[in-house]
C-alpha cells in the first residue's frame, strides 16, 4: 500500500441516499486498509470544503455523483490544490474515473501504486462594469454569454487582449476549457480539445448572417467579450450551474486560472476510450484496423 495516501474525504451528491450509502461503504473499506476517511454531503451553497482528516498531504477528494457534482466541487477545491477523483453515480461521467462496479479495483490501484494526478486547465473570469470589477470566479467546463429565458439573438464584440476579433449577433458565445469541450461546446459545433492542450475554445451559438468560426486560442491569450446589446436579458452562465446578469457595455474577461485542477487518475480508463464509449468516435467496421 502506498504511503502517499493518508486521508480521503468522500463527498457525496446532495440528497442522494444511494451515494451516501456507498460513500460510507467506501469509507469503511478505506479505514480497513489504514486510510483515514470521512464522508460529507456536498452542499453547493457552502463556500468551504471540509478539512482533511489528518491534516497531512496529499489528501484525496473522492466525489460520488455525476459530472455536475464533480464540477461544483472542483470549482471550490482548486484553490487548495487538492486532487480529485470521481465515482460516477450519474449518467454521463466524463469527469469520473470510477463506477459503482469497479471502485474497489480503482482504489486498490491508487493505494498500491500511489496517487497519479493530471493538471487540467481551468478558466477564470472577471466582469467589469464602467471599469469596476463587479463579479468573478472560475469555470471547469465552460462560460456562456447569451440570453436568459428568451431564445433571442444577442450582439457581442470579441477581443483578443485589445485587438478586436469580431462583432456578431448570435444566441450566445461559449468559452470552453479542453476538458469541457465535449459538453456544450461540441453540441454547438465546436471542436473536441485534448485534455493536455494548453488552450481553450471560443464557439458561437447559432450566429446570424456571420461567418464566425470556432476559435482555438492559446491559454496565454486574454479573451474579452463586450455586451453590445441594449435591450433584453443577457447573462453569463458558469458551467451551466450559476448565472450572473449582464448590462449593456459590460466587459467579460476570460483568462487561464492561476492554478490548474488536479485530477487523480487510476489508469483504468483512457482518453480516447472514453470518447468512444460516449459515442464521439464512431465508424463502420471497415474503419476499425483491428477488424
Amino acid at each position: 500500500m502506498s504511503a502517499h495516501i493518508r486521508s480521503v474525504i468522500i463527498i457525496t451528491k446532495s440528497g442522494d441516499l444511494e451515494a451516501l450509502a456507498l460513500g460510507r461503504r467506501v469509507a469503511d473499506w478505506l479505514m480497513a486498509r489504514e486510510v483515514m476517511a470521512r464522508v460529507t454531503e456536498h452542499s453547493p451553497d457552502n463556500g468551504d470544503l471540509p478539512a482533511c482528516v489528518t491534516g497531512e498531504t496529499p489528501c484525496l477528494l473522492l466525489i460520488l455523483g455525476g459530472d455536475g457534482t464533480f464540477i461544483s466541487v472542483a470549482r471550490r477545491a482548486h484553490a487548495a490544490s487538492l486532487p480529485l477523483l470521481g465515482l460516477n453515480m450519474g449518467h454521463v461521467g466524463f469527469w469520473t474515473e470510477l463506477t459503482r462496479d469497479n471502485w474497489e479495483q480503482g482504489l486498490t490501484l491508487v493505494l498500491e501504486q500511489g496517487l497519479r494526478t493530471k493538471a487540467r486547465l481551468l478558466l477564470a473570469f472577471s466582469i467589469f462594469r464602467d471599469g469596476m470589477l463587479v463579479h468573478g470566479g472560475y469555470a471547469v467546463n465552460e462560460l456562456t454569454v447569451g440570453r436568459g429565458a428568451l431564445a433571442r439573438l444577442v450582439r457581442l464584440s470579441l477581443f483578443a487582449a485589445d485587438e478586436h476579433i469580431s462583432t456578431l449577433r448570435a444566441d450566445g458565445i461559449i468559452v470552453s476549457s479542453p476538458s469541457g469541450s465535449t459538453a456544450y461546446c461540441v453540441s454547438a459545433g465546436g471542436p473536441i480539445l485534448h485534455h493536455d492542450l494548453q488552450a481553450y475554445c471560443v464557439t458561437p451559438v447559432c450566429p446570424f448572417l456571420n461567418d464566425f468560426r470556432p476559435l482555438v486560442l492559446p491559454a496565454s491569450v486574454v479573451l474579452r467579450i463586450r455586451v453590445e446589446e441594449t435591450s433584453g436579458e443577457v447573462c453569463l452562465t458558469e458551467d451551466g450551474q450559476a448565472a450572473f446578469a449582464l448590462m449593456p457595455g459590460d466587459l467579460v474577461e476570460v483568462t487561464r486560472a492561476p492554478r490548474d485542477l488536479l485530477v487523480a487518475e487510476t489508469g483504468a480508463v483512457s482518453y480516447f476510450g472514453t470518447l468512444k464509449d460516449k459515442g464521439f468516435l464512431t465508424g463502420g467496421k471497415n474503419c476499425d484496423p483491428a477488424i
